[in-house]
């Protein structure tokens, strides 16, 4: 049994004239971040493997999440192929994970992970906005097997709003 979180980088600001790499995250973006890792944390026991995109509001989830998950910063692996918006680069990356890993949590973008979502869970999703994050579970042994598998759960930070 394998599983992944995705999870969408917060939302960024275009407020600066910094290359789409260098984007930061707008205060909203760092508060629905919090608020999304807080709900993740009640769910369940977090034991996953961490990596991130490299373009700054991508990794700047990543640690607000691990920060919120009692996950130390050392542990994030950033991987420059997550830095991918249509999901070819995040899918070959997952089937290239190693089997000794179950439990994997991506950080990255948009289009790439609405799309991975529908193409490898059962629930769909029209837009998997900023600070969203999907659970997939599979039932394999081997990542490079990666098969259509199921949804547990979805995380969205609007519906953690009152």
């Amino acid at each position: 049994m394998k599983e992944i979180l995705l999870i969408r980088h917060g939302k960024s600001s275009w407020k600066y004239d910094v290359p789409d790499y260098d984007r930061p995250l707008k205060d909203r973006g760092r508060e629905d971040s919090n608020l999304v890792a807080k709900a993740l944390a009640m769910k369940e026991d977090i034991s996953h493997v961490v990596f991130s995109s490299p373009a700054k509001r991508a990794l700047s989830t990543c640690k607000i999440f691990t920060n919120s998950l009692g996950i130390s910063e050392d542990n994030i692996t950033i991987v420059e192929d997550l830095y991918d918006f249509d999901g070819r680069n995040v899918i070959n990356f997952m089937k290239s994970l190693p089997n000794e890993l179950n439990k994997v949590m991506i950080f990255g973008h948009n289009h790439a992970f609405t799309s991975i979502s529908n193409i490898f869970g059962d629930t769909f999703i029209d837009n998997l906005p900023t600070s969203g994050l999907v659970k997939l579970i599979f039932n394999i042994e081997d990542w490079k097997d990666l098969e259509k598998g199921r949804t547990e759960f979805i995380i969205i930070p609007k519906d953690l709003k009152e």
